[in-house]
């Protein structure tokens, strides 16, 4: 059986924003992954960290349970987290989890931008 695999990649965006792109599969294994993106993409002071899920395969209640404990990280630094690139099944969980009230879930990356102010 292989191991899920998940990268997530740091790019600018605009002075205080930072794009996460993640690839590949969000589990409760993925917490180191996730945490170092975090931190990466706060390095430079980032008021806005956006998550883009369009390369997400698969996520499941572990991974969820992550992005609650990102949230609370980026609440407590004062930043906004806004995600694009959902599909319709994890716009619903996101939805369903209620975790869009603390996650801003736009279509597009542009969509994103316009919501940040960037």
């Amino acid at each position: 059986m292989s191991q899920p695999t998940l990268s997530m990649d740091v790019r600018k965006a605009g002075d205080r924003t930072s794009i996460v792109d993640i690839k590949g599969d969000v589990t409760s294994g993925s917490e180191d992954v996730l945490m170092e993106a975090y931190g990466q993409a706060s390095a430079d002071q980032a008021r806005c960290i956006m998550l883009n899920f369009s390369g997400l395969e698969y996520m499941n209640s572990g991974g969820i349970g992550l992005l609650v404990t990102l949230v609370v990280r980026a609440n407590r630094q004062h930043q906004r987290i806004l995600a694009f690139g959902l599909n319709e099944h994890y716009t619903q969980i996101f939805e369903l989890t209620r975790l869009d009230d603390a996650i801003g879930i736009h279509d597009t990356e542009g969509d994103a931008m316009a919501a940040a102010g960037a």
